[in-house]
């Protein structure tokens, strides 16, 4: 659902598959062996599963005590790597007390509240993918792989777990067939674009895409083509047809946001009335 893919069947030119892209559902489509390390690549894979490990946690979490236990081994003591690892991340990961992300801080409230509260070790797995994809979310098994191998830094790992929560979403709250409806998985594509930031002023302005009319929705069906290219052998045609049958409804479906969150302040007030609507609903 989430990443950054080079094509495996007809899709966008060549220039365009080296822009970030966000991909979907039983995503690459395959995974490499659950994410198990090739041989030969033991250390570059233990290093980035380490940071995918650590840049995870300061998403999802915000005490800088469950971070110190992350970095602890199972007996509750630092190894001299995991205390030099800590040392080299601290400027960029370790910062006691930082604010969760809105965005990813609403999701998961939104899925407890829909009966599919999140799990970090269940429902994330950091592994190393092929070509450019930077995350997905496996429908077979409900969980959200991160590419370690592709993610480059913290905003890039909040937007890509905000991308894959939005497809997770989707995945408890609506019987989507994602395997055999072109349409449900467009659907999900497109809301996973309009609402997680992928097109934000400035990931856009980073993209060199520049538009005053109705740029948003450019980019959001534009985003969600590639996106269904990225993980079907169809052609671009196809694509682009199941986005706009569906474009309409599912652009103007801004839950749980309420909606489009277009930039972190947005999202902590849809966080806001999320949570009020919840109180509201609790007393009738």
């Amino acid at each position: 659902m989430a990443g950054a893919a080079e094509e495996r069947g007809p899709g966008p030119a060549e220039g365009e598959q080296r822009q970030e892209q966000h991909v979907a559902c039983q995503v690459f489509p395959e995974r490499l062996a659950e994410g198990k390390p090739g041989q030969g690549f033991l250390s570059s894979f233990f290093n980035n599963n380490r940071k995918c490990q650590l840049m995870l946690l300061k998403t999802l979490e915000t005490s800088s005590r469950m971070l110190g236990r992350a970095l602890r081994s199972p007996l509750g003591l630092s190894t001299p790597i995991q205390e030099n690892l800590c040392a080299i991340t601290n400027q960029r990961v370790y910062r006691p007390l930082l604010e969760q992300d809105p965005y990813v801080k609403l999701l998961l409230d939104a899925m407890k509240h829909s009966g599919c509260a999140v799990n970090k070790e269940r429902h994330f797995s950091c592994e190393d993918c092929n070509g450019n994809v930077s995350g997905g979310f496996d429908a077979s098994t409900s969980q959200i792989v991160l590419c370690q191998n592709n993610i480059r830094n913290q905003s890039h790992m909040n937007r890509v777990v905000t991308h894959e929560l939005i497809h997770a979403f989707d995945h408890c709250r609506a019987h989507v067939n994602w395997f055999t409806d072109l349409r449900h998985l467009a659907c999900s594509e497109v809301r996973a674009a309009n609402l997680s930031g992928d097109c934000s002023l400035v990931n856009e302005i980073f993209r060199l895409h520049f538009g005053l009319k109705q740029h948003h929705q450019t980019c959001v069906r534009d985003r969600a083509i590639l996106s269904i290219l990225a993980v079907r052998n169809i052609s671009k045609e196809v694509a682009q047809k199941a986005v706009d049958e569906v474009f309409e409804s599912c652009f103007n479906d801004h839950e749980p946001f309420g909606r489009i969150p277009h930039n972190k302040t947005y999202a902590r007030y849809a966080h806001r009335d999320f949570q009020n609507r919840d109180r509201y609903y609790a007393n009738i």
